[in-house]
């Protein structure tokens, strides 16, 4: 399965915990990610992610480009409620395209890992039968 990693700056460090905690179940998958977060979590893990700009450079929207065209099975988007963002419209869109493409989102820990065990039983296969 495609996956997405995109982390808000202060959700950073819980995106990094949470993929060294399940490095084996994401290393079966290809992955990409925004610019920093993927530095991050690939310097932490050894996973080999496709990076993009950061987000405030586009890079959501570059992700978003590809769940638009149905690349993209599940995107893990740990967000930070409590501070607005500049660029919050892009990420509202790329939530919409999740929305409208039927891709499964988490955007905080509890959901992340709920989609990550949910991943590992096999219970997500249904979208790569969808997309083939």
């Amino acid at each position: 399965m495609n996956i997405a990693l995109i982390a808000h700056d202060s959700k950073k460090e819980l995106m990094v915990q949470f993929c060294i905690a399940y490095c084996g179940v994401l290393s079966r998958h290809n992955l990409c990610a925004t610019g920093t977060t993927g530095k991050l979590v690939a310097e932490a893990t050894g996973l080999n992610i496709q990076r993009y700009l950061s987000g405030s450079q586009g890079g959501d929207q570059q992700i978003g480009a590809r769940i638009s065209c149905n690349e993209i099975d599940i995107l893990f988007f740990f967000r930070d409620p409590l501070n607005a963002k500049a660029h919050e419209p892009n990420e509202m869109t790329l939530l919409r395209l999740s929305d409208v493409h039927n891709i499964p989102v988490a955007t905080n820990i509890a959901t992340g890992e709920a989609l990550i065990h949910a991943l590992e039983r096999g219970d997500l296969d249904w979208r790569e039968i969808i997309r083939n």
